[in-house]
């Protein structure tokens, strides 16, 4: 009776997960027809008994299905009606369209925006729609807390004193484990930790360039880094990009061949701040330009792990590394504890001494105690259980903010929809200033990022970023109609009225 017992809960155990999956599986292909338009915005759904009839899938299971897509916003139950789709069209708000960018090497000129900028966005009374961070709502607290309360003394004294420049062998060995399907042959010993990814692609610019040297980047690219060319004295030079799948690799072609670059650094996963995913395609094709020139790439993965769609997290850029080129950078910051900074870096056999060199110089080795805790974490078994929770989370965040800017944004509003990360690009209405938007929102109690510090070329000023990493709730929307209407009161040129006026 015992093993007869133990077989029933173990197919009982494997029905429900077959059940968890096949209710994902159909919300995601109810999903992709509401992509791609073949479920028209108001138009009623099948009955969730018809969705039995026809996919023989179980009442539960169709009915499972239409919840996980409301949550989202994609969908609405009407009472006594049914299901329906949301009455603004994810196809309706198509990719923005990049004007032309100067594409000369410059050096790097910051303004006192860029502060004010930084200053909002980390303001606690600030609805943080500016910042590209997760919340700390989503990342595993009660895990580390017991963990922490585990710790016995002899641990803790193991652990406070100073740690080896390369880091913990441990959580090497951890990250090292976490490559596995991802990029071949890397060990303990190819990786350096960090203090955060900022820290491993600071690093790998000091031990690639000299001041007056030219980095090949982005436009736009993640404004954090062009605060970091100008203290290195880096000139920059920018390639256009396009919001779906980054950088044009035929304009980087041509920039490669009439400039004398001595780096590249692209985000090819996810991008801030347009979201873009790079394919395959393109990824091998950037790397074997570089690779054929001898000149090195340095890739910033920080956000490779908030894909949101299917199950394989997307390649990296070392993948298709042939001449030992490509600096990989990442960290935990996004995912699993932004202010542990714990980050790391590949470098390869021709940087790691020279990184090493400049961290034992520069910060000595990152806080042991903090790399203790996220090796403990992620030998736990816990970490791919959070990494789906948190996907799903930030998918669903993500979502319902696409379906909020269709609803209360100007009609030309375009955005490019994400497969991974936290971030929206959103194309305003040619005659409206990103900038001027920054401002009134401020008004309001509301940072965002206006697209025009993202890039040197002076582009990008009907643009702004959008995180989506906080959860949604009625603050957001209201924070996002807000947004709607400073933006509708700027392309019609009237005077903006804030909303308790």
């Amino acid at each position: 009776n015992l093993g007869k017992n133990r077989m029933t809960d173990q197919t009982a155990e494997m029905n429900s997960k077959q059940g968890a999956f096949l209710y994902k599986q159909l919300a995601g292909e109810i999903e992709d027809k509401i992509r791609s338009g073949a479920f028209q915005p108001g138009e009623k759904l099948p009955s969730i008994r018809m969705l039995h009839r026809q996919l023989n899938v179980s009442i539960t299971t169709a009915h499972q299905a239409y919840l996980e897509l409301e949550t989202t916003g994609l969908i609405e139950a009407r009472p006594k009606s049914g299901y329906y789709v949301s009455p603004v069209s994810l196809k309706q708000l198509h990719p923005p369209v990049h004007d032309p960018i100067s594409s000369a090497p410059r050096r790097v000129e910051l303004g006192a925006m860029v502060n004010a900028v930084l200053k909002a966005i980390n303001d606690p009374e600030m609805l943080p729609l500016g910042s590209s961070a997760i919340s700390t709502k989503l990342m595993p607290a009660r895990h580390f807390a017991r963990t922490m309360k585990d710790f016995s003394i002899r641990e803790v004294e193991a652990r406070i004193g100073y740690s080896l420049t390369e880091g913990s062998p441990e959580l090497r060995r951890q990250i090292a484990i976490r490559t596995l399907g991802l990029l071949e042959g890397i060990d303990p010993e190819d990786i350096v930790i960090t203090n955060g990814c900022t820290e491993a692609v600071t690093l790998c610019l000091q031990a690639i360039l000299k001041p007056g040297d030219v980095l090949a980047v982005e436009a736009p690219t993640h404004f954090g880094f062009l605060q970091l060319f100008k203290s290195l004295s880096i000139r920059v030079v920018e390639a256009p990009a396009h919001p779906e799948h980054g950088v044009e690799i035929d304009d980087l072609k041509e920039l490669l061949d009439r400039t004398p670059v001595k780096a590249g650094l692209f985000m090819p996963n996810f991008h801030n701040p347009m979201g873009s995913l790079m394919p395959d395609e393109n990824k091998a094709r950037l790397v074997e330009l570089f690779n054929q020139r001898e000149i090195p790439v340095i890739e910033d993965d920080i956000c490779g792990d908030l894909f949101h769609e299917g199950n394989k997290r997307p390649s990296l850029l070392k993948q298709f590394d042939r001449k030992n080129l490509v600096l990989t950078c990442s960290s935990f910051s996004k995912t699993v504890a932004p202010g542990l900074r714990v980050g790391w870096v590949i470098p390869g056999n021709r940087f790691k001494q020279k990184v090493l060199r400049l961290k034992a110089a520069s910060t000595v080795c990152t806080s042991s105690l903090d790399q203790h805790l996220i090796a403990r974490f992620l030998d736990s078994g816990a970490c791919e259980r959070h990494m789906r929770k948190i996907r799903h989370a930030v998918k669903t965040q993500l979502l319902k903010t696409v379906v909020a800017i269709g609803r209360y944004f100007p009609e030309d509003t375009r955005l490019a929809i994400p497969s991974g990360g936290s971030l929206l690009w959103v194309g305003l209405p040619s005659s409206v200033d990103g900038l001027t938007v920054y401002q009134r929102a401020l008004e309001e109690n509301i940072s965002i990022l206006p697209g025009g510090v993202c890039s040197l070329s002076g582009g990008f000023q009907n643009y702004i970023r959008i995180g989506c990493g906080h959860p949604f709730t009625k603050a957001t929307e209201q924070g996002i109609q807000a947004l709607g209407r400073i933006a509708a009161a700027l392309t019609a040129g009237s005077p903006y009225s804030p909303i308790d006026s």
